[in-house]
């Protein structure tokens, strides 16, 4: 009860201190956000799968500005957390406050986007490749044929290292198309910091560009898919126009029984969560648990859990994100 009582008091940003313990370890949790509904779902699960273990959890969110999640682990650190789990708003910029982690010998987890050129202990994400794979390959499928078809691309965010592996995922299934003339791309752009407003941007532009002969739309997340179809609806172009996603977030997920968003990928956020505070702790008792791959950070071949992804579109909707608990029915209207 005590450290629920302790854990609630943290994740509200209310001053205490650490208290670590082998038994009782203090885990350091920094988000980049918790704007979108993705990230509040897994912090809740992270702090009830790490409670259900007896540790505390720390939580902070640094709002996608680079400056605040370097002085949020430094505050971590200061707070002599057992282990510290990252989910960095740019994997380049957290190098320096993972370096000071080091200096504490206080083991780093990499959560969701690898963080870059420093000395991290794991990785655990989603396979983010088959993530672009998932989507291109689902619009390359539907895609008319006898003339070439006109795409848009949106990409994510640029500081987002997992954005270029949705990009390189993509392009391993559309660069062959494009190359043999099969697919025109009309316009692409990255929307920074993964805004909807960026999004809308791009999509704007790329209605005046191209006009209203446009097939597809690919985007790399349902935050920013909604920003394009916002544009799209105002051209009267909504529903007429195939646009992938990602996240199964739940707007998505209406949008896809609408007809203006065709599918997104579903990513079993409670997996990755749980897996991820179980690591944490296990990392935090000393143990090295068991992974399954590696992935190159620029210093080291970090040992990395890649957790795997379904594409999720009309015919599968209940099936999947509904029958996974990750939505109810109901909420689907």
């Amino acid at each position: 009860m005590k450290i629920r009582l302790l854990s609630t008091l943290l994740t509200l940003g209310l001053t205490a201190t650490a208290f670590a313990s082998k038994a009782k370890p203090v885990i350091g949790l920094s988000l980049d956000t918790l704007k979108e509904e993705r990230w509040q779902r897994d912090r809740d699960t992270f702090i009830a799968e790490a409670q259900k273990l007896g540790a505390t959890v720390i939580v902070q969110s640094a709002n996608s500005d680079d400056t605040r999640q370097v002085r949020d682990v430094e505050s971590l650190i200061s707070r002599q957390v057992d282990v510290l789990v990252i989910v960095p708003h740019n994997g380049e910029a957290m190098t320096r406050a993972v370096k000071s982690a080091n200096e504490a010998k206080i083991p780093v987890i990499a959560y969701d986007r690898l963080i870059m050129n420093c000395a991290i202990d794991y990785y655990l994400t989603f396979d983010n490749v088959k993530v672009g794979e998932t989507q291109a390959s689902y619009v390359a499928a539907r895609l008319p044929t006898g003339r070439p078809a006109r795409i848009v691309r949106i990409y994510g965010a640029p500081t987002d290292n997992n954005a270029k592996l949705f990009k390189q995922g993509q392009d391993n299934i559309l660069l062959p198309l494009i190359k043999a003339g099969k697919i025109e791309v009309v316009h692409e752009d990255w929307a920074l910091d993964w805004k909807p407003e960026n999004a809308k941007k791009i999509m704007n532009a790329a209605v005046t560009k191209a006009g209203r002969a446009i097939d597809a739309v690919v985007v790399s997340n349902d935050g920013t898919a909604g920003g394009a179809i916002q544009a799209l609806q105002e051209d009267g172009l909504a529903g007429k126009v195939l646009v992938t996603g990602q996240d199964a977030d739940l707007a998505a997920c209406q949008r896809i029984l609408r007809g203006t968003q065709a599918m997104t990928v579903y990513k079993p956020l409670k997996n990755l969560a749980s897996l991820a505070a179980r690591i944490a702790v296990d990392v935090a008792k000393g143990n090295r648990p068991t992974t399954t791959a590696t992935s190159d950070n620029g210093t080291k071949k970090v040992p990395a859990i890649f957790e795997n992804v379904i594409s999720v579109e009309k015919a599968n909707l209940l099936s999947t994100v509904v029958a996974d608990g990750f939505h109810q029915a109901g909420d689907l209207k």
